[in-house]
């Protein structure tokens, strides 16, 4: 629809000279920028916007704070302004302009002051940080990774401080077999000893000396040394070997009487069945005794000395115990000791009966004193071999090696000290002479 109305003749005509229009914001690119102030192409962007001074910088600095501060026209016709591609105004508009370039720069900050916000706060976490914050970063990393490390590291350390302890208390504890065969040494050794020493005395050659020595009883019913010597080897044999009874059952005096009555015979096989056995456990117990000294030997140090030193001294108590009741009263000591072994009735004889004339009272008497000499003499050596002294404990050649490395260590620390004390003094005498003559 036109309008075809004609034009009234008293109308103006319209003033087209934009160089008076200061005041309209649409043409402040015409007027010539000022000097100091930020032309329109340098004051396009944030920068120009951030730079710009008054009321208009004011108002741009409060549309960043917050986004609800631009409001109404102002912010639709900077967006509009700035979707038209137009140039921004100048910094300086005045506040009654509400289309000047400054409230457009404000509103479009204002509206854009959140993105701006979120791509600064971006930009923050991506930039890099500067030294004491990589530092600390450094430090939360090294921290963060440590859980994820310290767990297998720590019970790695655990584990290993548990078998070093361990590896040292079974090197300080010591083993539960070589102090049992110490024992067994110990109480093994006093009844080897016995059963050696009675083995010494059942033996011809004891028979021997003892006929034949002076002082000892004759028989009063006619054996001489020889015949006692024959028929007394006889009885001596039977007790070690492996034959019956008849071996003294069938023996015959010169006048082909029998020698040995059956009570007789019977005494002695009951005396043979303790003597071997006797013999038998004695046999046991040195084996046993040699396995036991051959592992100590070869496992443990010192464990030899040891066993035999309570060895000996455990026989000489029992010898001495021993030895004080025989002493006291032979008699009863040695009718308590049949009683042990034998039945009542079965070891008293006759005067004339052949057991009593070839081993009268004083046979046994000089036999308990060789058995309990042998034993006794015995036991002081092996005493004595034993005895705990400093060398044979190995404290002499540890004593030695200590004091020989306390020696040299002390020698090293008197080289040591005397050097730095002789450099000292030569250098005290070489200066103070220097400095007396410098002074003089």
């Amino acid at each position: 629809m036109t309008d075809k109305s004609p034009t009234p003749p008293d109308r103006p005509d319209p003033h087209l000279d934009p160089s008076d229009d200061t005041d309209e914001p649409a043409f402040d690119w015409m007027k010539p920028a000022a000097a100091g102030k930020p032309t329109a192409g340098t004051a396009a962007g944030p920068a120009g916007s951030a730079a710009a001074a008054g009321p208009a910088g004011s108002a741009a600095a409060a549309g960043k704070a917050g986004p609800a501060a631009a409001a109404g026209k102002t912010g639709s016709a900077a967006a509009a302004g700035s979707a038209e591609g137009t140039a921004a105004p100048s910094a300086t508009p005045t506040a009654s302009q509400p289309e000047s370039r400054a409230d457009r720069k404000a509103a479009e900050a204002a509206a854009t002051g959140p993105s701006d916000t979120a791509q600064s706060d971006v930009a923050t976490s991506n930039a890099p940080p500067s030294d004491d914050k990589a530092r600390g970063a450094g430090a939360g990393v090294s921290v963060g990774a440590r859980p994820d490390t310290a767990p297998e590291d720590e019970v790695e350390r655990r584990n290993a401080e548990r078998r070093n302890a361990e590896r040292e208390q079974a090197a300080k504890a010591k083993p539960v077999l070589p102090r049992v065969l110490q024992v067994l040494l110990a109480v093994f050794y006093p009844v080897i000893l016995l059963v050696l020493a009675v083995r010494a005395v059942t033996s011809p050659l004891f028979l021997w000396v003892e006929y034949n020595r002076p002082g000892f009883p004759g028989d009063g019913y006619g054996f001489s040394t020889d015949d006692r010597m024959t028929y007394g080897s006889y009885a001596v044999d039977y007790l070690s070997n492996w034959s019956g009874p008849r071996y003294l059952g069938d023996l015959v005096d010169q006048s082909g009487e029998r020698l040995f009555k059956d009570g007789e015979v019977s005494h002695m096989a009951d005396v043979k069945a303790v003597i071997l056995s006797t013999f038998g456990a004695g046999t046991l117990l040195i084996l046993l005794g040699l396995v036991a000294v051959i592992y100590l030997k070869r496992r443990h140090n010192g464990g030899v000395r040891r066993g035999l030193f309570a060895g000996s001294i455990v026989t000489l108590a029992l010898i001495i115990g021993l030895g004080t009741l025989a002493v006291l009263g032979w008699e009863q000591f040695f009718t308590d000791f049949h009683r042990i072994f034998f039945a009542n009735g079965t070891w008293t004889f006759t005067l004339q009966d052949t057991l009593i004339r070839l081993f009268p009272g004083q046979f046994w008497m000089d036999a308990g004193i060789v058995i309990g000499s042998l034993v006794l003499l015995a036991s002081l050596v092996t005493l004595v071999l034993t005895w705990p002294t400093r060398r044979r404990r190995g404290l002499g050649k540890k004593a030695a090696a200590t004091s020989k490395g306390t020696d040299t260590d002390a020698g090293t620390g008197a080289t040591a000290e005397a050097a730095p004390a002789a450099d000292g003094t030569a250098g005290s005498d070489a200066e103070g002479p220097a400095r007396t003559r410098h002074t003089v």
